[in-house]
């Protein structure tokens, strides 16, 4: 068997796998939005569908491995979500000429205070798992450690020993 064929079909497996998952993603955001639209939440369904996963996998009642696939192929085609805005953007160029100092400024505001929120977000968990991985590691050393009785006793009981003989 040739290389491509050996490789084809892991590739098909693994494609086929990440479209069941991206299609799993979007009919649980459509879920989500019909609830919330039900329930005439302010919070759009997305964020809720997005709260509803993390606590999922936090609970790890969804396997990380479950959903990794999508995951992976909607982050790395993350730009294709960008390109309606664009458009958006074209136009409405009267709207951008008359405000458009004033709309990027507030965007760069808020893309870095997002992006300072998520460096102290993931410097806060970082220092969290290593404290718990310190702690970890000196747990295993402590089971480890055997302990020997001191010094002070043994030459206690050698001196107790001599005065008995």
């Amino acid at each position: 068997m040739t290389f491509f064929g050996r490789l084809a079909p892991s590739i098909i497996k693994r494609s086929a796998l990440a479209a069941i998952q991206v299609c799993g993603f979007c009919l649980f955001a459509w879920a989500c939005q019909s609830v919330a639209t039900k329930v005439s939440s302010p919070i759009p369904g997305s964020v809720i569908g997005l709260a509803i996963l993390l606590l999922l996998l936090c609970l790890k009642l969804v396997p990380e491995k479950s959903v990794n696939l999508g995951a992976s192929w909607l982050i790395a085609e993350l730009l294709l979500f960008f390109i309606p805005p664009v458009v958006g953007a074209i136009k409405y160029q009267p709207l951008l000429a008359n405000y458009g100092v004033e709309l990027i400024a507030a965007m760069l505001a808020a893309s870095t205070l997002v992006l300072i929120g998520t460096a102290y977000t993931v410097d806060k968990l970082f220092k969290f798992e290593h404290q718990q991985n310190l702690k970890r590691q000196q747990k295993k050393v402590n089971a480890q450690v055997i302990h020997l009785p001191s010094t002070d006793s043994t030459s206690n009981l050698a001196t107790k020993e001599q005065k008995a003989a």
